[in-house]
């Protein structure tokens, strides 16, 4: 790993304690900080801070129609809109009773090809790529690695053109709905986007093969990983949910198996599977639990950059992310060749009442909804976990394992790997801000 340069931080205590604490961390979206304690030869505390303020998603959902919840959670984040998008619209028409045609589950598959790789491209390349080549920041990367750079905003920028096509604009599209969609592309306009989608799948090979070059820090983690499973493809927008360690289950099922807690130093509530503790998704959790649902050529890269059938060092999420990014722009390829505009582009669904269960892969990890309606389509009760969320405490135990380690380093060193560990997960805090437990006492 390339030596970092100093970094502003705050260090305090004698010999014999130490605190590493970060009050605002950088290239991650959101606000968040870190605090690590050290007692001698002990970490004695470790807190992932997230402070942002809660946004209130779930409460502005209730008594809105069912219609409107694609739209809403669209703006809970602005690099992984569909994710929500999807989540949402999925379980409405589970709640009331309804499967879209394969045409446009393709589509839907499309435009979240889209999402992968500018928010894959983004966190490889901009955000985390300077961790590995001791950089503050992708400005200053750019200075010497400027064709790295370049290829990296055009490969971004092809990702968010796909979301644009299909979903009307590439920031909280406007086309996608429950049903389907308003519209749909034509087959010559996507014909005609496949030529860029062709030099990007040569340039997402290039990017596998650069993270494949990083120094990596000898870091493994017997994570239990969680992550979506389809039996015919790499899941993206549907599968059941299962774990490396026993976990295989329907999505209705996800409250039986973990559990929501509010903890003091987090707006954020922390997610874990329930009698067990932390769990791990995203892309090391999809890479390892679907292997084997990979394309050929994105198994064939892999395995060039060094990655076997399994990965539990989250330092090489780099390398898995460029594969995933790879797989996304080849799957895009694929639907484009076999596209066949859905024919009505959006099925009218009737409302229910019910309580219907989505859920997709962002690229961060899976995206959790639940939402009860009434006989009119009222929204009565909505809950939405987002991947941040489900990582925390992972993180934290990261952090733990990873200080204990190397208590020895100096501390802008230590300070700098920690930052980049808790990166590794490209969190994505205000996505994880959207509920505050609020007690109140009356005497």
């Amino acid at each position: 790993m390339s030596k970092p340069r100093p970094k502003r931080g705050k260090r305090s205590g004698s010999a014999k304690t130490r605190t590493i604490q970060v009050g605002a961390l950088a290239r991650v979206e959101g606000e968040g900080a870190m605090l690590v304690k050290i007692k001698g030869d002990k970490v004695t505390d470790v807190k992932l801070q997230i402070y942002e303020p809660p946004r209130f998603f779930e409460a502005f959902l209730r008594g809105r129609k069912f219609t409107e919840a694609p739209d809403i959670t669209a703006r809970i984040c602005g690099i992984c809109p569909i994710a929500y998008q999807m989540g949402a619209a999925h379980a409405m028409e589970d709640a009331c009773g309804v499967r879209v045609s394969p045409a446009i589950r393709a589509l839907r598959r499309l435009i979240y090809c889209g999402e992968w790789i500018e928010s894959h491209v983004l966190h490889v390349s901009m955000l985390h790529a300077p961790d590995f080549l001791g950089y503050q920041d992708a400005i200053q990367m750019a200075q010497h690695h400027p064709d790295l750079v370049k290829m990296a905003l055009r490969l971004k920028r092809i990702g968010n053109e796909l979301m644009e096509i299909v979903g009307g604009r590439a920031v909280h599209p406007i086309n996608p709905t429950v049903g389907g969609f308003f519209s749909a592309p034509s087959k010559e306009r996507l014909k005609a986007f496949a030529e860029e989608l062709k030099w990007a799948q040569d340039a997402a090979l290039k990017t596998v093969r650069f993270t494949s070059t990083l120094d990596f820090p000898d870091f493994e983690q017997d994570y239990e990983y969680v992550a979506l499973s389809h039996p015919d493809e790499y899941a993206i927008t549907e599968g059941r949910l299962v774990s490396n360690k026993g976990i295989d289950i329907a999505l209705r099922q996800f409250d039986d198996t973990f559990v929501e807690e509010h903890v003091a130093h987090s707006t954020s509530l922390h997610a874990t599977v329930k009698g067990r503790g932390a769990y791990h998704t995203g892309p090391l959790a999809r890479y390892t639990l679907n292997y084997e649902k990979l394309s050929p050529l994105c198994k064939e890269a892999a395995k060039k950059a060094g990655l076997g059938k399994t990965c539990y060092n989250p330092f090489k999420s780099i390398v898995v992310r460029s594969v995933e990014t790879l797989y996304a722009v080849e799957e895009a390829l694929r639907i484009i060749r076999a596209y066949e505009p859905p024919d009505p582009p959006r099925i009218v669904v009737q409302p229910r009442a019910g309580t219907g269960y989505g859920c997709t892969e962002a690229p961060r990890g899976i995206c959790f909804h639940r939402y009860t309606i009434d006989d009119s389509g009222v929204i009565r009760d909505a809950k939405i976990v987002p991947p941040t969320s489900q990582n925390q405490k992972a993180i934290e135990s990261d952090l733990l394992a990873f200080v204990s380690e190397r208590l020895h380093l100096p501390h802008d060193q230590l300070q700098w790997q920690c930052e980049q560990a808790i990166r590794n997960y490209d969190p994505c805090i205000s996505c994880s801000c959207h509920y505050l437990k609020l007690k109140i006492e009356r005497e």
